[in-house]
């Protein structure tokens, strides 16, 4: 009787430990969206902890037309790619800045949305151009295109006198404004929206480092799931949802799908 009590409670925990792991695992029907989610507007928390974006609402109505369900999973955006490859997230869908390096790595969509690299400084310093910055103390966001960026502007980077990285564009816009940087290399899309939410003393210089297109990322043998989501977004380009979508965030329609 212990033995077959035994080989029952035996089962049952199998039968739990299984049961734990299959509700551990994404969902055949869930689309998890990876992304940095302090890069507003394409993505961010809102005052109720909740993820909210020009590219999370773009990202929902895909999933609501393919019949998917979405989920907003934040990564270590200087991970992101690790975690695409390792099947934790389906796509890194969040201001992802697509080079050539990347298009070889991933299965990239054509780009859906136009930015550049530019350096944001205090509206105060007397920095005008880039070369003002000569000596300065610049931050930039760890695994991001501004670092890339940075690095390809090999001239300006050797007129600074030091580079800070730091985990999201954010805390570097922090401390710009109390003074330990002097300037923030980051996308202009975000820095714009920044500055006009925050209302902050906070200046764009006119000249760019790059220009750049972003995409959305999916692993690199998944290109009929990339290829859904883009047929979709032309679709949503067609009749008017994108633009809606953009108006709502950047006052204009700012989507280059298509074009």
């Amino acid at each position: 009787m212990k033995k077959i009590f035994s080989a029952v409670c035996a089962v049952l925990a199998l039968a739990m430990v299984f049961g734990m792991t299959s509700c551990s695992k994404k969902t055949t029907n869930e689309f998890v969206l990876g992304l940095d989610d302090s890069f507003p507007p394409l993505g961010f928390r809102d005052e109720d902890n909740k993820v909210v974006g020009y590219d999370i609402d773009l990202a929902a109505e895909v999933c609501k037309r393919i019949g998917k369900t979405l989920r907003c999973q934040s990564i270590d955006w200087a991970a992101k790619e690790q975690e695409l490859n390792t099947g934790k997230i389906d796509c890194i869908w969040n201001g992802f800045t697509m080079t050539d390096e990347r298009r070889q790595a991933m299965a990239c969509t054509p780009a859906y949305l136009e930015n550049a690299q530019v350096v944001v400084v205090r509206g105060d310093a007397g920095i005008a151009s880039l070369a003002d910055m000569a000596g300065k103390v610049v931050g930039i966001q760890a695994g991001s295109s501004a670092q890339e960026a940075l690095d390809d502007a090999a001239d300006f980077k050797a007129s600074l006198k030091s580079v800070v990285e730091f985990a999201e564009n954010i805390t570097a816009l922090n401390d710009l404004q109390i003074g330990n940087i002097d300037g923030v290399v980051m996308d202009e899309v975000v820095a714009a929206y920044n500055i006009k939410q925050s209302g902050r003393d906070f200046v764009i210089l006119e000249e760019s480092l790059a220009p750049e297109e972003y995409g959305i990322a999916f692993k690199k043998s998944n290109t009929e799931l990339r290829d859904k989501v883009w047929n979709t977004l032309k679709e949503m380009e067609a009749d008017g949802t994108v633009a809606s979508i953009s108006e709502k965030w950047f006052g204009e329609n700012m989507s280059v799908i298509g074009k």
